[in-house]
């Protein structure tokens, strides 16, 4: 099974991945890793594919290149490897038990460039998991936009997306946040306090909510102490076993 982990920079993608493929390793199911960042460094798990094989943010910062130029460039370039990744991750598909794909710490350049698409568009059923921190969650408003951002995902990329509170440790009161994101009815009567454009629109947004959303559950995952792990494998389970269900 295939999960390919999204999230905006600093959510935690690469250390999530690690950790929980390290987590699957020790429950003695085979792990393969894919790494689709041209910009990290250093990584916390032995890629069995990497895109800096052929490219990387760094060496094109040398040819003059800024930041961000050198990362919308690098996938300019993998575009005509495509196919090459597509063939490397459908055959690691069939031989491990797990695919975990660590995508770019820029989200945009996979959501919105051809080669994070068009890859997505050829695997076999994968699970998205979009990674969120508690640093984004200081307003109601807030709370409605990572569940709206978790349906934009799944449009964009045409994969069930599985929105998750990552780093939950740094978190002191965590069933509150989880009546915010689970609760669209609370939510709601929270929004309708506000009287900012904002609160309206996100009022009305999340009114709207129950009739779009899938019926899936948010994780709440921490890499250092390892919560969630379970769930997620039996997330990841429930999502290829026709008979499961992710609500």
């Amino acid at each position: 099974m295939i999960i390919v982990f999204v999230g905006t920079a600093g959510s935690g993608k690469t250390t999530l991945t690690g950790e929980f493929g390290k987590f699957l390793d020790e429950n003695e199911k085979r792990v393969a890793y894919v790494n689709l960042d041209t910009g990290v460094r250093v990584l916390p798990y032995t890629p069995t594919v990497d895109v800096r094989e052929h490219i990387t943010v760094e060496e094109l910062m040398k040819k003059g290149y800024g930041p961000n130029g050198a990362i919308v460039e690098s996938y300019d370039f993998l575009i005509d490897y495509l196919d090459e990744y597509i063939e490397k991750i459908l055959k690691l598909e069939k031989e491990y038990e797990y695919v975990l794909i660590d995508t770019p710490g820029q989200m945009e350049t996979f959501l919105f460039h051809d080669f994070g698409v068009k890859l997505m568009e050829n695997l076999p059923n994968p699970l998205v998991v979009y990674l969120f921190d508690p640093t984004i969650l200081r307003k109601a408003h807030d709370y409605c936009f990572v569940r709206f951002f978790a349906l934009l995902i799944d449009l964009r990329l045409g994969a069930t997306t599985i929105p998750a509170l990552n780093k939950i440790d740094l978190i002191r009161d965590l069933e509150k946040t989880k009546r915010y994101l689970e609760d669209v009815e609370y939510l709601s009567a929270r929004l309708e306090l506000d009287s900012s454009m904002q609160g309206l629109l996100a009022y009305k947004l999340c009114k709207f909510l129950p009739e779009v959303s899938p019926s899936v559950r948010v994780l709440y995952l921490s890499a250092k102490t390892r919560s969630g792990f379970d769930e997620l494998e039996t997330v990841a389970y429930e999502h290829y076993c026709t008979c499961g269900d992710l609500t």
